[in-house]
């Protein structure tokens, strides 16, 4: 569907994207009741509409931890030196500015650290200490959203920080021992 933003931007919505199209035993299995699938959805969205976009603010925060952070993409990513060189300082430099521009489209606090630190413990509240996960005793998709746009600041200042400075850890390292096994990954 067309929608048209506050800004009067023109955007295209998908009234499905959260749904997931399953006969109607499976549905019954993985949504015993309509909550679940409801509360599932939220989630994602929520994952989808909040938690990413702290993503770039957070580990761009400061040209120390932009030139960290390309300093890590550009080893896990293998560069060549000649490209390494410009990937690592020009991306560093050109994120540091667009994570500034991010901050303020996306009304965030001065300390960028406290709208994640806030995120994470929201999504710790919502999941509870009555289950182990969203999904109950195993991981459901808002489960698997929420830990693969936290997953990609692993290594970095800012997941340390988040890790020390909130109570996500439990829940995630238990995501990380419900994950599948990967030798040499």
């Amino acid at each position: 569907m067309k929608t048209v933003s506050e800004k009067g931007k023109e955007t295209f919505e998908y009234g499905n994207k959260y749904w997931l199209m399953l006969d109607e035993t499976e549905t019954k299995r993985v949504y015993p009741v309509k909550e679940v699938r409801v509360e599932e959805m939220k989630w994602r969205k929520w994952a989808d509409d909040w938690l990413v976009h702290l993503i770039s603010p957070n580990v761009y925060r400061t040209p120390r931890e932009a030139l960290a952070s390309f300093d890590y993409i550009v080893r896990e990513g293998k560069f060549g030196t000649v490209e390494g060189f410009f990937a690592k300082y020009m991306g560093a430099i050109a994120m540091f500015f667009i994570s500034k521009r991010l901050k303020k489209r996306h009304h965030l606090q001065d300390n960028v650290r406290e709208d994640l630190y806030e995120a994470v413990n929201e999504w710790v509240k919502a999941v509870g200490k009555q289950r182990l996960f969203m999904g109950g005793s195993q991981p459901n998709l808002a489960d698997l959203a929420v830990y693969g746009v936290l997953r990609v600041m692993e290594g970095l200042e800012a997941f340390d920080d988040m890790m020390v400075n909130t109570k996500i850890q439990p829940w995630y390292q238990r995501m990380e021992e419900a994950g599948p096994r990967h030798e040499g990954v």
